[in-house]
């Protein structure tokens, strides 16, 4: 093992009286699998835990634990090893400095792992026996379903930014329709799967590790768009399917500008252990680098948490409220807020004996209210397949850009019902439940329905959206083709949230028969008839709690100090939506990457920068594409390796296509390439 002393983080730190013992930073060592493949990991653990062991952390993914999260793990790991545990970044097989091949996520093989990295660290003479997992995102994941496993050390977990349903709640499907970030995400793993493992860790079996991966890796995008229903692919590590298996306690954390706040509320609801729940206003972050603010002093809260159930310490923690989030107040629309205005509230369980569900009637006059109308009509309609170019992303990071612009040009494209402005404030939270009846004239069709908030000078801020493939009407294992003509009863859940809408404004719901490129157009395009009879939108609404006065404020973040960096070409981040009027396009470009930036503390240089196109016409869906190219790359001063991806989608009534080309470097040397062009039936989607 080699070692490396945290003096800098340690005295800035302890200035704060944020540490109180030193820690050292293990850099890398492997943990040996039973199939003899072995693992790389990082390690922050007390200066003494040899001879005073101590619980451990373990955080498990494929990002790389030297390099692609070093500087995000400067500000964290430090902190709670010097509170008394010993915090492991483990790299997954095929990743980082791992050995063997990442073929897909969340694999079989990757549990096991982590299931024998568990016991594998509570038997070291640095461990006291007991660990938690923690993560965001895959690292959520893959809690979760480690978790299921139930190996004995484990005895809490934190899973952050993650799901319990694979299908129907992660990036590749949203309510039976394909979402654009299933594309643009397999395009993401596509370039770092084959990056190389660090020859400074590694050794000169580095070469050998590299050129397994590029060669095993493969095209997970096809994959993905071979499972376009609930099938056993999806199932495969969707903690929903038993949720009594997982028996340890869970605390769950997102933010409702993260695309997977929903989870939180189905783990309140459904896990039968000790369980906490927070969701802040924060897109895809850890708590305390949080975006929109206010960010928290969670390596505190974390802290409190694995006292309790690793130390067995009576923090307090537990006698809290089982559930916090944040109640978001009104704001004009914008691409990127730095900070929301709201306040937290407090429930004392989910669902919460705090909200009244209302529904709000579809009326003939195009208004929505709470009285049921006496008489009821129908409205045709058509969206242009531009519909949803102001979307934003699914799952937001708070890049400049990635949250949904004034919704006032889509609403224009879409059938809309509002109210009148309203005589005082209201606040809902929770999922909004849309309830049509409704009839279309294809076999395939799909709705996305969008609540907003409009103020009084008609601008109109998505609060909430959700999606169907009315193929799925009846579940999502067994899709069935609509009869054209035939009136069907609809349910379209939306994404949860917590906001308030204020006296004068109005709220909206927008309608759509499209909504590119959050989601993937059906095969043709399709004509709606919606009847207001029995058509409703039911609203949690909310009303205040005692609870909510009693809360303690949270802390500032606090966090240790970044790793020193050099920015040697700045990346770019940006969403530019344009219209073509020369073509008849409507054009979303994204920009997204850090550019080319030197870590000073771990003497590498790391170049990563990606472009996304997403394109379509009002009317022909056999026009739309999307493409991702990305480079992405690592060196030192006498080692260089890069990788260029490219990826496209496009599909016509039957099919979808895939091409795809990657092309690796190792220095001027182009070391591999290869193409692929598939084609994937499409299946009522």
């Amino acid at each position: 093992m080699s070692e490396h002393r945290f003096a800098d983080c340690g005295a800035a730190l302890s200035k704060s009286n944020q540490i109180p013992c030193e820690v050292d930073e293990i850099l890398h060592f492997e943990i040996p699998m039973p199939d003899g493949c072995r693992l790389g990991a990082r390690m922050w653990r007390p200066r003494d835990a040899g001879s005073n062991p101590v619980p451990a952390i373990l955080e498990y993914l494929p990002y790389r634990k030297n390099d692609f999260t070093a500087m995000r793990d400067a500000t964290m790991q430090p902190y709670l090893a010097a509170h008394g545990y010993a915090v492991i970044r483990l790299d997954l097989r095929g990743a980082g400095d791992s050995e063997g091949v990442l073929r897909d996520e969340y694999l079989q093989q990757e549990l096991q792992d982590g299931y024998d990295a568990i016991s594998w660290i509570a038997a070291q003479e640095w461990c006291d026996g007991s660990l938690g997992m923690i993560g965001i995102s895959w690292g959520g994941f893959n809690g979760l379903q480690i978790a299921a496993l139930q190996p004995p050390a484990l005895k809490a977990i934190v899973t952050l930014c993650s799901t319990d349903d694979r299908y129907e709640d992660d990036v590749h499907y949203m309510g039976g329709c394909v979402l654009g970030e299933q594309m643009t995400w397999a395009s993401v793993m596509f370039g770092r799967n084959t990056l190389a493992p660090d020859p400074a860790n590694v050794g000169e079996r580095w070469r050998e590790m590299w050129l397994e991966r590029i060669k095993g890796s493969g095209l997970w995008a096809k994959t993905w768009f071979q499972h376009q229903t609930r099938d056993a692919f999806w199932k495969h590590g969707s903690v929903c399917e038993d949720w009594s298996r997982i028996t340890v306690p869970v605390y769950a954390v997102s933010g409702w500008a993260d695309g997977y706040c929903r989870s939180v509320f189905r783990l309140m609801e459904n896990l039968r252990g000790p369980k906490k729940g927070l969701v802040g206003p924060w897109a895809h972050r850890y708590p305390h680098i949080g975006q929109p603010g206010p960010a928290m002093h969670f390596l505190q809260e974390e802290l409190r948490w694995w006292d309790h159930w690793l130390k067995g310490h009576d923090t307090g923690i537990m006698k809290e409220p089982q559930l916090r989030f944040y109640m978001q107040d009104s704001v004009p629309p914008a691409g990127w807020y730095a900070e929301r205005p709201g306040r937290w509230v407090a429930e004392p369980s989910w669902p919460s004996p705090n909200i009244a569900r209302t529904p709000f009637h579809l009326r003939k006059d195009g208004t929505i209210g709470r009285d049921e109308p006496q008489d009821h009509g129908e409205f045709t309609h058509s969206s242009p397949l531009w519909v949803g170019m102001r979307s934003g992303k699914w799952c937001g990071y708070s890049s400049p850009g990635d949250a949904p612009v004034d919704q006032r040009s889509d609403d224009a494209g879409s059938l809309c019902f509002d109210t009148a402005p309203l005589d005082e404030e209201i606040e809902f939270a929770g999922v909004s439940t849309l309830y049509l009846r409704v009839s279309v004239d294809r076999p395939v069709a799909q709705l996305a329905a969008r609540i907003c908030d409009v103020d009084a000078e008609g601008r109109s801020t998505r609060v909430s959206f959700g999606v169907l493939n009315l193929t799925h009407r009846n579940g999502h294992e067994h899709p069935e083709p609509l009869r054209p003509g035939e009136v069907y009863d609809i349910v379209i859940p939306m994404k949860h949230v917590a906001q308030n809408i204020p006296a004068g404004h109005r709220l909206r719901l927008a309608i759509s028969t499209s909504y590119f490129p959050m989601i993937w157009p059906a095969p043709e395009k399709v004509t709606m008839t919606l009847h207001t009879r029995g058509s409703h939108l039911d609203l949690p609404l909310r009303t205040s709690s005692a609870m909510d006065a009693k809360l303690a404020a949270f802390e500032p973040a606090v966090s240790a100090p970044p790793l020193a960096r050099t920015v040697i070409e700045d990346g770019e981040c940006f969403v530019r939506i344009i219209e073509d009027a020369s073509t008849g396009e409507h054009i979303m470009h994204v920009a997204d990457g850090d550019g080319v930036v030197h870590i000073e503390g771990n003497d590498i240089t790391l170049t990563e920068q990606g472009y996304e196109q997403h394109v379509t016409k009002a009317e022909d869906p056999d026009c739309t594409r999307a493409t991702a190219d990305w480079t992405i790359g690592l060196s030192r001063q006498d080692w260089k390796t890069l990788t260029k991806t490219h990826t496209e989608l496009t599909s016509d009534r039957d099919n979808f296509r895939i091409r795809a080309w990657i092309k690796i470097w190792e220095g001027d040397a182009l070391v591999a390439e290869e193409s692929w062009d598939e084609r994937v039936p499409r299946r009522l989607v």
